[in-house]
């Protein structure tokens, strides 16, 4: 073959630390165009970022020289860095250290930006962990929910099982 053509889209979603609600809706367009302008600075383009207060998703085609975890290290590492510098207010924000990614055929790419851009009205029915959950499971990612939603939740798995240990002795 003589030349390599692809169509590569990814669905990359991750929260902030803790699920914390930093992204509040006075900064969240900001936040999602910075966002965009990530990708097309590093040679991708970002048909659809959006979310709510304690997580993001973006619909993202980049080339095959990118990889998935080089996306989601460059839109967190960059983002954060950034909104310290423009909400000092914001020092505590953090993002989690794990992300999700899940290719998308070019079908689906209407209803996945329809889905991140109903973000706000899908929240309102379902939490964070209940969504991302659900996309693990749909595209039969294996996981072990210790370690899913990070340290609080390490903290809360460590509390349930000593409590279960001191109840019994």
């Amino acid at each position: 073959m003589a030349n390599t053509y692809t169509s590569l889209h990814y669905h990359i979603i991750f929260s902030t630390k803790n699920r914390e609600p930093w992204i509040v809706q006075g900064i969240e367009q900001r936040v999602w165009r910075f966002i965009g302008g990530i990708a097309r600075n590093h040679q991708m383009t970002a048909l659809q970022v959006g979310g709510v207060e304690d997580h993001i998703h973006a619909l993202v085609t980049a080339p095959p020289t990118i990889a998935p975890f080089q996306i989601a290290q460059l839109l967190k590492g960059i983002s954060s860095k950034w909104i310290h510098e423009e909400f000092p207010s914001l020092h505590h924000f953090g993002w989690q250290d794990g992300y999700g990614a899940f290719t998308v055929s070019k079908s689906n790419i209407p209803e996945v930006i329809k889905y991140i851009e109903n973000q706000r009205e899908h929240h309102r029915r379902k939490t964070f962990q209940e969504e991302y959950l659900e996309f693990l499971k749909a595209n039969g990612v294996n996981y072990d929910e210790r370690y899913l939603w990070g340290l609080t939740s390490l903290v809360a798995t460590r509390r349930t099982l000593l409590g279960g240990f001191l109840s019994r002795h």
